[in-house]
């Protein structure tokens, strides 16, 4: 599963070394040279914020290569939904606010509590969803950055002895297990593995 906007941080792996990272372009064509150079190492390219791992064939010329950057990119990119016609009907001074309509099931004492309020349900709805987005922010960081290096922990070291540990320090907050359990990992594994992890730490 790609992410949902274009990353501007991605990392690649050929074996358990770092062969490059940088933007997409540059790590694929560096990806593309290290695969053909030497077919019998596995080389895998991660999104350097989310761990996702970028699947593209690094084999052909270099344009087959940049149409494939091409096409993964434009997956990346968030889907605009039309406008209802009924949208563009808008009363004078009306802004546009981008609104998507979706169904939402809700119990009939939430819709009567709903319609009370001021602008009625879609309004007020709108404004619980914010309020909850900033009481959360911190809580949410985290549990992203917490997916993050596990997503990549369990990619590049799962079969590394220690793997289940430094993942439950990584969970429980542990920064001195966490960075027992990873010292005996591949260096470039184990460095690339507590770069996401610091954000965790701050989190």
């Amino acid at each position: 599963m790609l992410p949902a906007t274009i990353s501007k941080s991605y990392i690649a792996f050929e074996g358990s070394r770092t062969i490059a990272s940088g933007d997409l372009s540059s790590v694929v064509f560096k990806a593309s040279a290290a695969s053909l150079a030497d077919p019998s190492l596995p080389v895998l390219i991660f999104d350097g914020v989310t761990s996702q791992l970028i699947e593209v064939n690094l084999h052909g010329k270099p344009e087959d290569l940049r149409g494939r950057i091409e096409q993964i990119e434009s997956s990346m990119q968030p889907i605009e939904e039309p406008e209802a016609p009924h949208q563009a009907m808008r009363g004078p001074g009306r802004p546009k606010l981008g609104v998507v309509a979706r169904e939402v099931t809700l119990l009939p004492r939430h819709w009567d509590w709903l319609a009370t309020q001021p602008g009625g349900a879609s309004v007020a709805l709108r404004k619980l969803v914010e309020e909850a987005r900033r009481a959360n922010q911190g809580q949410d960081r985290l549990r992203a950055a917490q997916e993050a290096a596990y997503r990549f922990m369990t990619a590049m070291a799962g079969n590394e002895p220690g793997f289940e540990e430094a993942s439950r320090a990584l969970f429980a907050g542990a920064r001195s297990r966490f960075e027992r359990f990873v010292e005996p990992w591949p260096t470039d594994v184990a460095a690339h593995a507590r770069r996401l992890a610091e954000k965790v730490w701050v989190g």
